[in-house]
């Protein structure tokens, strides 16, 4: 096992905070496995890179020989995580969760050492709660201290209903913590409230309490807004390989470090050596093609990672697609169909070659052809081109106060 300050390095390797860095430093002495735990509500099917940013953080934990938990909150998925939203959440039927979560184990592996990974379901213990139970668990917090949340406090300023179920959601992840007997939790920058909640519950039931480690989100292809299939701004892991490896190597230039940072398994050394030869005059593109390769090897194989590169490289000699693709911004107050993107963007003269060459087949989103009825989705950012010579890293910039017509 790696020292103490080796371990540390690589825990906070691109974390946002460490909470309470002494007390791990503590643990980590030890010299025993930790118990580390990061929980996933199974609210959707399909995984994206931005998700894959805690699994990341969890496969390096278990490279230095600790104990991972992946958490499924077939429970709490039924609560909906009400975090940074500005109204209630549907909850999600049983049978939803389930089958979300079956198609969330099979995605995970592809970071996870199977054999490494221990597996759990929190409704294993939450659906042996009695009424009793519940009630000495909700006595644990004061609903002054819930609305100290930030989402929460801002929705009862504003007189935005809350329901009393989602003041159960941050107490039910924090008594996971004490049903797992967690040393570590894992958690986006947006959950530092749910996981201080896992501390103050440990202590409540007589455990030590956990330490934490806050990941940021990431930020989606347009570099602006959290990656998130709502936006279009994402690449999704089950994504065709030459898709992926598309949206990877036209993400922008000053991007690709915090893609780095947070998705590659590269030593933070050989990123700054890569940082350093852009400095010296490398194309940033060829990093970039580093990155898309690496990320495309690690969900579909290194044989599939290498015919995205050899495709896209004859597309490039075949006059397909250019060595450096402009960057566009259009700016919308929604989503906007893609004949109607194509021409604010100045992609075609006008409309009517739109929608001419949609009709022929002739527009590609990503490198795959789309027709009049994509949808690009506020937020997005895609690579589009319009024929055989019209290309543009299109992204759709919110604007406040317009009201655009989906035309």
């Amino acid at each position: 096992m790696k020292s103490v300050q080796e371990q540390l390095s690589v825990i906070k390797r691109g974390a946002d905070e460490v909470l309470v860095e002494a007390e791990l430093i503590q643990k980590l002495g030890r010299s025993l496995p930790l118990r580390i735990k990061a929980g996933f509500d199974p609210t959707a099917p399909d995984l994206h890179l931005g998700h894959t940013v805690l699994i990341n953080k969890l496969r390096q934990f278990q490279d230095l020989g600790h104990q991972v938990i992946f958490l499924i909150g077939d429970f709490t998925g039924m609560i909906g995580d009400p975090s940074g939203k500005s109204a209630t959440r549907p909850p999600l039927t049983r049978d939803q969760v389930l089958e979300n979560a079956e198609t969330y184990k099979a995605q995970v592996f592809k970071i996870l050492d199977p054999a490494r990974t221990e597996v759990a379901f929190n409704s294993s213990w939450m659906d042996q709660l009695k009424p009793s139970d519940f009630i000495r668990l909700a006595s644990q917090y004061t609903v002054a201290r819930m609305l100290e949340r930030d989402d929460f406090s801002k929705r009862y300023s504003t007189n935005q209903p809350i329901a009393i179920h989602e003041f159960l959601y941050p107490l039910v992840q924090g008594y996971d913590s004490v049903a797992l007997k967690a040393d570590i939790e894992l958690g986006g920058t947006d959950q530092k409230f749910n996981l201080l909640m896992g501390r103050e519950l440990q202590r409540s039931y007589g455990q030590e309490s956990q330490c934490i480690v806050t990941m940021p989100l990431l930020e989606g292809l347009d570099g602006v807004k959290k990656m998130s299939k709502s936006l279009g701004n994402y690449v999704g892991i089950q994504e065709a390989p030459g898709v992926m490896y598309s949206k990877l190597v036209s993400i922008p230039d000053a991007l690709m470090w915090r893609y780095f940072e947070l998705l590659s398994f590269r030593e933070m050394a050989e990123i700054e050596e890569f940082q350093a030869d852009v400095v010296r005059g490398a194309n940033p593109r060829d990093i970039k093609i580093k990155l898309a390769e690496e990320i495309v090897a690690r969900f579909h194989g290194e044989e599939a990672a290498a015919t995205a590169h050899r495709s896209a490289g004859n597309r490039m000699k075949d006059g397909e697609l250019p060595a450096d693709i402009p960057q566009v911004d259009v700016s919308s107050a929604e989503d906007l169909l893609i004949a109607s993107v194509l021409n604010r963007s100045g992609l075609v003269r006008n409309a009517a070659v739109a929608r001419d060459l949609l009709a022929s087949g002739g527009v590609r989103v990503d490198g795959e052809v789309v027709d009049r009825t994509f949808v690009f989705k506020l937020g997005a950012s895609h690579v589009c081109q319009a024929g055989k010579k019209s290309f543009g890293r299109v992204s759709l910039i919110p604007e406040e106060n317009v009201k655009q017509p989906l035309t």
